[in-house]
């Protein structure tokens, strides 16, 4: 396909030529995915071709969500003295920071993070959380309930899209599992084509829900080897772990983040895991995949989750291969393998890798 490079004061963006029009994100009406099927489908076809969505009328009112980023703007805003009180620890990911270097020739992302677990309530290290902005804690565990919601109604509509029992993708989740809050603050770059925001990459959890800057886009997905930018809304995408557990059927979308040389962004992401240590049998989905006529992904049977962060060997992802990357899968899977009508467990580590 040819292409073209612009620079901007993103970077150098590229357009790719013979596209009729932007690629647009779909947009589901998170109120009507308990009483309309058309907004069902059109939930299915948003994460079996995009991997994620733009979520509206969701519950959630425009002036709280402005008083969320609100926080995490005042936050950023303190000195540097103030908020290395928050600091992270070694070997923990909650506290304010920014990329843990692992090597000497790590490329570093362009953003300062404060990484929060939100729920269980009980899990929190509230040593992390900042008493300045005074009112902080009383946003962010608000904000925390309300996502909750959204999450249980997106996961059970992703169930009932497939045809499965609505409550199968949630009773994965358990009461143990953490979700975290990552507050991301993205300053001005002077060097925006050198850098990104956020290296390409899928998220591993079971879907992740963010709220992105009003005045400043910068998030891009990848879609038919093309980036599309994300305007702001509370945007919704599926993780590694969904796309597992639905066979291939919902897609984990490769994405990044762009800086800018002239403006800050700030965004604020919550990320929803699936429970560890769980059985999910995908055999009832290969049903419907048989009855639709549709395939997932290669690998069939017994998705067990039994582990995390463990690293990933080279592979390709269909028509996504236009990246090429390695991440770290936070969980290993074991396939049962069905063989001559007889079941035979194989454990092994899924470790996945996509090809620019």
């Amino acid at each position: 396909m040819n292409h073209s490079v612009k620079k901007t004061e993103y970077g150098n963006v590229t357009n790719y030529a013979g596209a009729s029009s932007p690629a647009k994100i779909p947009v589901i009406d998170v109120s009507l995915l308990t009483s309309s099927p058309l907004e069902l489908d059109k939930l299915k076809s948003a994460v079996t071709t995009w991997g994620c969505f733009q979520a509206v009328n969701h519950g959630i009112e425009s002036s709280f969500l402005e008083k969320v980023c609100e926080i995490g703007e005042l936050f950023f805003k303190l000195s540097a003295d103030e908020k290395k009180k928050y600091l992270r620890e070694e070997n923990d990911v909650d506290g304010y920071g920014n990329d843990m270097v692992f090597s000497d020739d790590q490329i570093l992302d362009w953003a300062d993070r404060l990484y929060l677990t939100v729920l269980p309530k009980d899990q929190r290290k509230f040593q992390f959380w900042p008493q300045n902005p005074t009112h902080f804690r009383e946003i962010l565990d608000e904000y925390s309930s309300k996502i909750e919601l959204i999450y249980q109604v997106t996961l059970k509509a992703l169930a009932r899209s497939l045809n499965l029992d609505e409550d199968c993708f949630l009773n994965q989740y358990g009461t143990t599992e953490k979700k975290s809050a990552r507050f991301n603050y993205y300053p001005p770059c002077p060097w925006p084509e050198k850098v990104l925001g956020v290296k390409p990459h899928a998220d591993s959890s079971a879907i992740t829900l963010l709220l992105q800057d009003k005045e400043v886009e910068g998030l891009q997905l990848l879609k038919d080897g093309q980036w599309v930018g994300v305007p702001d809304a509370l945007t919704i995408n599926v993780g590694d772990q969904i796309e597992i557990m639905s066979n291939g059927m919902f897609k984990s979308p490769v994405h990044r983040v762009l800086v800018n040389s002239k403006k800050k962004r700030m965004t604020v992401a919550v990320f929803c895991p699936v429970q560890s240590n769980k059985h999910f049998d995908v055999e009832e989905i290969r049903g419907r995949e048989r009855e639709e006529g549709t395939r997932g992904g290669e690998e069939k049977g017994m998705v067990i989750f039994v582990g995390t962060d463990e690293k990933c060997e080279k592979g390709t992802r269909g028509e996504e291969a236009r990246i090429k990357r390695c991440f770290q899968v936070r969980f290993q899977i074991a396939i049962q393998r069905r063989i001559r009508g007889t079941n035979q467990r194989e454990n092994t580590t899924i470790q996945r890798n996509r090809e620019r």
